[in-house]
């Protein structure tokens, strides 16, 4: 599923951020710990550059604890910092400021020599759409000053807000890049729920979530749908997918089925998945 787009609020926010860059001292980039390559958008990727960033991993309380481990190593050795974070329940916000703290403190002391006492850091808080970028801004801050939305394309417009740290931070809106060449990428995005349900189809999502759950997490897919091995060996995923809509009881009606599967996904039915594997991915 390659799928090509540009509305013209991302045309504008992708330029606004080029216009902005210069105005702060570091960038978060906010990814979704399910996805941290997948959900990382590379035409923003270009324009922050030599820019110091950090990447967040939210919603790790959705991700595989193991893989998102393996995932902050990988940064690691890429020479980007990175946090796992839950900003959902309140988890592992410190180590944020904690962090741009570490990264600028050569900048921040330069500073202090120079006389400039209290330097309030300026942050840009980058993402794709619905990677709780706003949830994370809110719990900086200390109240809701950013709306959040469990579905994609809530934040409109550019904000600074003063947190209750040296920090002030830019919101931007997610955006998007304008193609999505790699139908595998494009399947994680709509199975996370990082694009509109409208836009693609679910019984290819649903059939490319259950060929993953196969390969990965055979276990959990086994024991949550009650399946016998000759299920899965017998069968292709697509009827895979039909036996599924039949034993839940929806005749013919795949997409409802597809529906139910990408929701069980996203609800932690099959419990905590992450849909990027570091080697396998750099090997595609």
């Amino acid at each position: 599923m390659a799928l090509q787009w540009y509305p013209g609020h991302m045309n504008k926010a992708k330029n606004q951020v080029q216009d902005k860059l210069k105005m702060v001292d570091i960038v978060l980039e906010i990814v979704d710990a399910r996805l941290p390559y997948s959900s990382r958008n590379p035409v923003l990727e270009q324009i922050i550059d030599q820019k110091k960033h950090i990447i967040i991993l939210n919603k790790s309380d959705l991700a595989d604890p193991k893989l998102t481990n393996d995932w902050k190593l990988n940064f690691e050795q890429e020479g980007t910092k990175s946090i796992e974070l839950d900003a959902k329940h309140n988890k592992g916000l410190g180590k944020i400021n904690t962090l741009i703290h570490q990264e600028l403190a050569e900048k921040i002391a330069k500073y202090e020599k120079n006389g400039v006492k209290n330097y309030r850091i300026k942050a840009m808080c980058i993402g794709i759409p619905n990677v709780g970028k706003s949830t994370i801004l809110n719990r900086i801050v200390g109240k809701n000053v950013a709306v959040t939305g469990n579905k994609p394309g809530v934040t409109k417009n550019q904000n600074w807000l003063k947190t209750k740290y040296d920090i002030d931070l830019l919101d931007t809106p997610g955006i998007l890049w304008p193609k999505i060449d790699d139908p595998k990428v494009g399947m994680k995005l709509a199975l996370s729920g990082a694009i509109k349900d409208k836009i693609y189809a679910p019984d290819d999502v649903a059939i490319y979530a259950l060929d993953f759950l196969e390969t990965h997490y055979l276990d959990r897919l086994i024991d949550v749908y009650n399946l016998e091995k000759s299920d899965l060996f017998d069968h292709t995923t697509p009827e895979l997918l039909m036996h599924l809509t039949e034993k839940f009881g929806y005749k013919e009606d795949y997409d409802r089925a597809s529906r139910r599967i990408i929701e069980d996904i996203r609800k932690l039915k099959l419990g905590r998945v992450t849909l990027d594997v570091p080697g396998e991915f750099y090997e595609e």
